[in-house]
């Protein structure tokens, strides 16, 4: 599972992606568990990635993230 989250720069807003965060397979196999834990993981992507605003985010299988928005 997957946390995919669709960030856009701080500093040029039009500037948007997806980007995909792994999330441990063990801990979470269901999306209702992804949802769940979505916020710590969040929060902590943030804090290592100033420059990025996170607009929204999703769960999903891996491999379906990575694509300019």
């Amino acid at each position: 599972m997957e946390l995919i989250l669709s960030i856009c720069l701080i500093a040029s807003p039009g500037v948007c992606k997806e980007e995909a965060v792994s999330l441990n397979v063990e801990q979470v196999s269901l999306p209702t568990q992804c949802m769940m834990g979505a916020q710590p993981v969040i929060a902590e992507w943030s804090e290592s990635h100033p420059k990025w605003r996170v607009t929204k985010w999703r769960c999903g299988r891996p491999g379906i993230a990575g694509k300019d928005i």
